[in-house]
C-alpha cells in the first residue's frame, strides 16, 4: 500500500500493557502521528510482556477494551491484537515480521518513550529491533536521552531513532493503579470513557490484587 504521490505509507506501532492506557500513550500516538506523517497508529495491548512475567495483570478483554474507548475519537488511531494473539513469548524482536507481512509495503514505526529507549540494550535481541525497524522517540519528564551512549551498546540506534518534539507527561500506569486503589480522582488522566470502566468494573480498587484472575470473556 502506497500513498499518493509514490510516498511510501507509514504506519506506528504503539505496544505496551495499557493497564490502564492514559494521557502519555495518546500524546504519544498523536505527537508520532503529526510529526513523522502516519497514515495511521496501531495500538498493540501485550499479550504477556516479558519484563512483566511475575506481575498481576488485568486480563487481556479488559485491557483490549480500555484501549478501544481511549482511543475511539480519533479515526486514525486503531487497536490491534495481533501481539495478544500470538504465542509467548511476546518479545517486541519477533513482533516486526507478523506486521511486515499484515502491511507489506508500509513503513512501520516503533513510537516508545525516552525511558524505553534507555533500556533498550535490555531488551531481547535489541539489534534486530534497531534493523528492522524505524524508531519515534518521546521523551518523558526525568528520563534524558542519550544516543551517543546508547550507541555504543546497540550500534545502529541513532540512525534509526527520530526524537520527536511534543508534550509528554511524567505518569504511569503504575501510577494510576495505585492512585485508583488509593481513591484519588483519575479526571484528566485517562479518558473520561476509560475512568468510567475502570469504576464500573471495579479495575485497581484497593484489595483486588489478582487482576489476571478476571474473566477472559468479553466484558461489555
Amino acid at each position: 500500500m502506497s500513498e499518493a504521490g509514490g510516498r511510501q505509507e507509514r504506519i506506528g506501532v504503539l505496544g505496551g500493557t495499557f493497564d490502564p492506557p492514559h494521557i502519555g500513550h495518546l500524546l504519544l500516538g498523536e505527537t508520532a502521528r503529526v510529526a513523522l506523517g502516519l497514515s495511521c497508529v496501531l495500538f498493540l495491548p501485550a499479550g504477556q510482556p516479558p519484563h512483566k512475567v511475575d506481575d498481576t495483570i488485568s486480563a487481556e478483554a479488559h485491557r483490549l477494551a480500555m484501549v478501544e474507548l481511549a482511543i475511539s475519537d480519533n479515526d486514525c488511531f486503531t487497536a490491534d491484537t495481533v501481539d495478544m494473539k500470538r504465542p509467548p513469548p511476546h518479545y517486541t524482536s519477533t513482533l516486526f515480521p507478523l506486521l511486515r507481512d499484515k502491511f507489506s509495503q508500509a513503513e512501520l514505526w516503533l513510537l516508545i518513550g525516552g525511558d524505553s529507549l534507555n533500556d533498550l540494550a535490555t531488551w531481547h535481541d535489541p539489534q534486530r529491533i534497531v534493523a528492522d525497524w524505524r524508531l519515534g522517540v518521546l521523551s518523558r519528564p526525568g528520563s534524558t536521552l542519550d544516543l551517543v551512549a546508547l550507541e555504543k551498546q546497540v550500534p545502529g540506534v541513532e540512525q534509526a531513532t527520530v526524537v520527536l518534539d511534543g508534550p509528554s507527561v511524567g505518569v504511569s500506569s503504575t501510577d494510576i493503579r495505585c492512585w485508583t486503589a488509593q481513591g484519588r480522582s483519575l479526571r484528566y488522566v485517562v479518558p473520561h470513557s476509560v475512568r468510567e470502566y475502570i469504576r464500573t468494573h471495579g479495575l485497581y480498587d484497593a484489595g483486588h490484587q489478582n487482576y489476571s484472575a478476571l474473566s477472559s470473556e468479553p466484558v461489555s
